[in-house]
C-alpha cells in the first residue's frame, strides 16, 4: 500500500498519543506485580499489544477496560510458556527476554522479518553470564532462553541499545541474589534508562545508582500493586510539532506532559534553537514559526527517535541542519540514517550521509517524489509531513503506523492534511 500526499495546511486541535516506551514498561511491571495493578491512558498499538500478549503468554491475567488495562493475576514463573511472537517490537522482545531468564523451562522468542535483523547478542551474553542457556541465529531472533538466573555481577555494553540494560533492571529484583550491573562503553539513549527506573519506582522497586549510567545495584525485591498513568509520547509529539512548523496555521497540540523523564522532550529546545517560539500550558502546546528556520548542529545520542522529525525540518531551513552522534539510529526498525538520506534527496534536499549522522541543506528546487518508508512507522509519518510541505508525493507502507500512532492519517486529515491511501 501507499499514500498520495498533496500540499496541505493544518489548523485546529490534535491530541498527542500516549507514550509507547512508558506503556511497554508499565505493562510489563504491572504484569509482574499483578493483584489489580492498573495502567491508565496506555497506547494501544501493534507494539504495545505485542507486549500485552507476551505477558499473557507468561501467565498474567490481563483485562482491557477502555483506555486502561488491569492485571488480575501476575506472571507465573512455573508456567510452561509457548513460543512468544513479539511481532515488530524491539522493546517487547528485549524486556521479555530478561523475564524469560527467570523461568526454569526453555522459552522461544521471535518476531517478524524486520525484528529478526535486530541485535540481541549483548543481552544474551549478559544473561548467559548469570547462568541462563541462550541460543540464537547469529545473535538475532529467534532466540531460546532457559533459566533460571540467580543474579550476581553482570557487565553489558551500553553502545548498542539501552533496552538491553532496561531488560536486566526489570528482571533484577526478582532474582535470588539481585544484580550488580556494570555498563561498559558509553551508554546511548540514557533517558530511556531513566524512564525504566522511574517506572520501577512507581511499582515499589528501588534501583541504587552507584555511578550514573555506569553502575547500578538492584537488591532482591517485590513489585507492588500500583496504578500507572502513561504521559504523552514526545517521540510522536516531535512529529506533530514538525508538521505544525512546516505546515501549520494556528495548530494546537493537546495532551498532558506529566513529570516523568522523556529524552525526546529535548525537541522543544531544538525547535527554539531553530527559531521557533514554543508556548506550553498544562494541557496544550502551541508554536510560532519564523519564515525560515535557522539550522544548526544537533547531538541526538540520547534521543535517536528525533532523527526523522528533525531531518524533514531541513526543507524550510536557511542554513544546514547537521545531526551527529546517532549511529545507533541505524539499528532501529530500519537503518534510519541510510533511508532518510536516500529518500530526502528525492525531494531536492542536499544530503551528506555520515556514519553517525547527516548534514541536510535545502535548495530552491524542492519537488514531489515517490518516497519509500521501508515499513518504518516513524519514517512513514515524517515522509508524509514532508509531502504535505512540497506536495505531489507518494509514501509507502501506511499500515506501519499501527506500531505507534494507529490513527495518524485520520487525525492529520481531520485538521487539514491531504493524505489519501491508495
Amino acid at each position: 500500500m501507499k499514500c498520495k500526499v498533496e500540499k496541505s495546511k493544518i489548523s485546529g486541535q490534535i491530541v498527542c498519543p500516549p507514550n509507547k516506551s512508558y506503556t511497554h514498561r508499565a505493562i510489563f511491571l504491572a504484569s509482574l506485580a499483578g493483584n489489580g495493578s492498573k495502567v491508565k491512558n496506555l497506547l494501544l498499538s501493534a507494539d504495545t499489544i505485542a507486549t500485552i500478549e507476551a505477558c499473557k503468554k507468561f501467565g498474567a491475567e490481563i483485562e482491557n477496560e477502555n483506555s486502561s488495562i488491569i492485571v488480575k493475576n501476575p506472571i507465573k514463573f512455573d508456567k510452561i510458556v509457548p513460543e512468544i511472537n513479539t511481532e515488530n517490537s524491539g522493546t517487547t522482545i528485549r524486556i521479555a527476554s530478561g523475564i524469560a531468564s527467570l523461568f526454569s523451562e526453555e522459552i522461544t522468542l521471535t518476531g517478524d522479518e524486520s525484528l529478526q535483523k535486530r541485535p540481541m547478542q549483548p543481552l544474551l551474553d549478559a544473561l548467559s553470564s548469570m547462568g541462563a542457556q541462550c541460543q540464537s541465529t547469529d545473535g538475532k531472533p529467534p532466540i531460546k532462553i532457559k533459566g533460571k538466573i540467580l543474579g550476581g555481577d553482570v557487565i553489558i555494553p551500553g553502545n548498542f541499545s539501552s533496552q538491553f540494560i532496561s531488560a536486566l533492571l526489570i528482571s533484577a529484583p526478582l532474582t535470588e541474589n539481585g544484580i550488580n550491573l556494570s555498563i561498559k562503553e558509553n551508554l546511548v539513549s540514557k533517558p530511556y534508562l531513566d524512564a525504566t527506573i522511574a517506572t520501577m519506582r512507581k511499582f515499589g522497586v528501588t534501583v541504587q545508582t552507584l555511578i550514573p549510567y555506569k553502575r547500578y545495584n538492584i537488591s532482591p525485591q517485590v513489585y507492588n500493586t500500583a496504578t500507572f498513568t502513561v504521559p504523552i509520547d514526545f517521540s510522536s509529539l516531535a512529529l506533530l510539532l514538525s508538521a505544525a512548523v512546516l505546515n501549520g496555521d494556528n495548530t494546537i497540540i493537546k495532551g498532558s506532559i506529566g513529570n516523568l523523564p522523556q529524552g525526546d522532550e529535548v525537541f522543544l529546545d531544538i525547535l527554539e534553537q531553530l527559531g521557533v517560539t514554543v508556548s506550553i500550558s498544562e494541557n496544550e502546546i502551541k508554536i510560532k514559526s519564523p519564515t525560515k528556520l535557522k539550522g544548526g548542529r544537533f547531538d541526538l545520542n540520547n534521543s535517536p527517535d528525533l532523527l526523522p522529525p528533525l531531518t524533514i525540518l531541513a526543507l524550510n531551513s536557511e542554513n544546514p541542519i547537521e545531526i551527529v552522534n546517532v549511529k545507533h539510529a541505524r539499528l532501529k526498525e530500519t537503518d534510519r540514517i541510510a533511508i532518510t538520506s536516500r529518500e530526502l534527496v528525492k525531494l531536492g534536499i542536499k544530503v551528506v550521509e555520515k556514519e553517525d549522522g547527516l548534514i541536510l541543506e535545502s535548495t530552491e528546487n524542492l519537488n514531489g517524489a515517490a518516497l519509500n518508508a521501508e515499513n518504518d512507522h516513524r519514517l512513514f509519518m515524517a515522509f508524509c509531513i514532508a509531502g504535505m510541505y512540497v506536495g505531489n508525493c507518494t509514501v509507502t507502507d501506511p499500515e506501519s503506523v499501527q506500531v505507534s500512532y494507529p490513527n495518524f492519517i485520520e487525525e492529520m486529515n481531520r485538521i487539514g492534511a491531504k493524505i489519501q491511501t491508495e
